[in-house]
């Protein structure tokens, strides 16, 4: 149970090195959809291969396509999670309604992480966001800490440094973040700066879909798709950290 729960979990993190990630949102006429988070570490494969001398470690060497239905995986080792503390019990509960898929082709130097969950309302993304965020203190000793500033999901959650916000309502949809305390924010990214360059390489893109076609987009750095049904913000991941406004979006819908 431990060493199966730390790979999955320590996968996710350590894609936090070298990859591109994506924010994708669906959203149904009444405000139910669909959040899924994506994480493309084609380029760690590669990475991990070139240090290897070719040969990639165990696990990622071979060809896979994977979903792990978080709430059956529970449910399979609930003898296992009831020997575990009562924190890492509830941080294990909250995941329960998530999805990940996971595909990897070394073959083509391809690994991709897709973790989703359906919401009933927009303004619930926000605690979907947090119960995913959660992963990053499942690490173990060594692991990043939900808590440790070094850890870039610390800086992006909800509750964290930064509020983030999303609501649907009248066709228009809107996405709201911004640094609770600016001090903390400056102490944060003071001590990435040995991991930056590292992140410098990695992009944070919004895809969001909707059932209507858009009217208008407030983000000028934002494109609307052909058919005019969803929109695309893409935006470094660094800066993504260092003002985390720059993903704030309004997005309306035609009536």
């Amino acid at each position: 149970m431990h060493k199966r729960r730390f790979t999955i979990l320590g996968i996710v993190v350590m894609c936090l090195i070298s990859c591109q990630f994506s924010e994708n949102i669906y959203v149904n006429e009444d405000g139910t959809g669909k959040m899924e988070f994506s994480m493309d570490a084609s380029e760690l494969m590669k990475m991990a291969a070139g240090m290897d001398e070719g040969k990639l470690s165990p696990g990622m060497d071979k060809k896979m396509d994977s979903t792990i239905v978080f709430k059956e995986f529970l449910n399979e080792k609930s003898d296992s999670i009831a020997t575990l503390s009562k924190e890492d019990q509830k941080k294990l509960k909250v995941l329960e309604n998530f999805e990940m898929h996971m595909v990897s082709d070394p073959a083509t130097n391809k690994m991709v992480f897709d973790i989703s969950s359906k919401f009933e309302s927009v303004k619930k993304i926000k605690e979907l966001f947090n119960a995913m965020n959660s992963m990053g203190n499942l690490q173990g000793q060594g692991g990043l800490s939900s808590n440790d500033s070094s850890n870039p999901f610390a800086l992006m959650r909800s509750g964290g440094n930064t509020d983030v916000n999303f609501s649907f309502k009248n066709n228009v949809f809107k996405r709201s973040s911004k640094v609770i305390d600016t001090l903390v924010q400056k102490q944060a990214m003071d001590s990435m700066t040995d991991m930056a360059m590292m992140f410098e390489a990695s992009n944070y893109k919004l895809n969001y879909h909707f059932k209507k076609r858009i009217k208008s987009v407030s983000n000028e750095n934002a494109i609307i798709s052909e058919d005019g049904m969803s929109v695309v913000l893409d935006v470094s991941f660094m800066e993504s950290l260092r003002a985390p406004e720059l993903l704030n979006i309004e997005v309306v819908l035609e009536d």
